[in-house]
C-alpha cells in the first residue's frame, strides 16, 4: 500500500520502447495515471493500448526532448488529458559509441541536448508548476552507473549521466522547502531491445563474463526502486543517486 500511486499523474519520457515503455506500465499498475511521451507516437499509442487494456488510464503526447519550445505545450496537453503532473520520469536518452577523439561536435551536442539539456528543460517546467500550485511532487532522473564511473567508449553519454546526476543533486536541494523529491535511478547494464544484439555477441557475452554476478539485470529489477522514489514512501529521500547495477559497478 505505500506504494499505490491512485490520484498521481505520472509524465514519462521515451515511453515508446525499453525502459520507458516498462516504467509507464508499473507505474499504471500501481495505480498512477501515465502521460506517454516520445517521439514515436505509432509506438506510444501500442502501450497506451496495453495500459488501457490492463485498466490503466494514459493519453500520448508528442515530444522531442531537444525541442524546448516543444516542453511547455507537451505539459500543458499531458495536464488537459490526465490532470496536474506530480511525477516525472525523465528517461529518454542515447549513446554515441566510438573513442573519443573520433566523436563529432554533432554527435556529442546530441547526446548532451537529449541526456542533459531536455531533462533539465523537463525538470524546471514541472518544477515550476508544482511551486506556483504549492503541490509536491516527485522528479526522478534516470541515470547510470556511467554518471560515476567510465564506461569505455562511450565517453559523451558518461559525461551527459555524470552532469544528470548533479542537476539532480542541484534541484533537490533548490527545490527542499518546496515538497519537491528529486533523485535519480543509476542502472546498470540491463538487457532491452536496443542491446540485446550487442549481448548476444562474442564481444557482449564476454563484458558480461566479467560482470560480479556474470549476468544481466531485467528491467524489471528496477520496479522497487522506481515505485519507492515515486510513493509517499519516499517522502525523506531526495537528492539520492539510486545505484540499481546488481554489483557491476564493483
Amino acid at each position: 500500500m505505500q506504494f499505490d500511486l491512485t490520484g498521481h499523474t505520472a509524465f514519462v519520457t521515451g515511453a515508446g520502447s525499453g525502459l520507458g515503455r516498462h516504467f509507464a506500465k508499473t507505474l499504471s499498475a500501481a495505480g498512477a495515471a501515465v502521460v506517454l511521451a516520445g517521439r514515436r507516437t505509432d509506438r506510444l499509442d501500442a502501450v497506451r493500448q496495453e495500459i488501457e487494456r490492463a485498466g490503466g488510464r494514459a493519453a500520448v503526447v508528442a515530444l522531442d526532448v531537444t525541442d524546448a519550445a516543444r516542453i511547455a505545450p507537451a505539459l500543458d496537453e499531458a495536464e488537459a488529458a490526465l490532470g496536474p503532473i506530480d511525477i516525472l520520469v525523465n528517461n529518454a536518452g542515447l549513446s554515441v559509441m566510438g573513442l573519443a577523439v573520433a566523436i563529432s561536435a554533432a554527435d556529442f551536442d546530441k547526446v548532451i541536448d537529449t541526456n542533459l539539456r531536455g531533462p533539465f528543460l523537463l525538470a524546471t517546467e514541472v518544477g515550476r508548476r508544482l511551486i506556483a500550485a504549492k503541490r509536491e511532487g516527485r522528479i526522478i532522473n534516470v541515470a547510470s552507473i556511467g554518471s560515476f564511473r567510465v564506461l569505455p567508449g562511450v565517453t559523451p553519454y558518461c559525461i551527459s549521466k555524470a552532469g544528470l546526476a548533479m542537476m539532480t543533486q542541484c534541484l533537490a536541494r533548490e527545490w527542499a522547502r518546496k515538497g519537491i523529491n528529486v533523485n535519480a535511478i543509476c542502472p546498470g547494464f540491463i538487457e532491452t531491445e536496443l542491446n540485446d544484439d550487442w549481448f548476444a555477441s562474442e564481444k557482449g557475452k564476454a563484458q558480461i563474463d566479467g560482470f560480479a554476478r556474470k549476468r544481466l539485470a531485467k528491467e524489471t529489477d528496477l520496479d522497487g526502486m522506481l515505485l519507492l522514489l515515486a510513493s509517499d514512501a519516499s517522502r525523506t529521500i531526495t537528492g539520492s543517486l539510486m545505484t540499481v547495477d546488481d554489483g557491476q559497478s564493483l
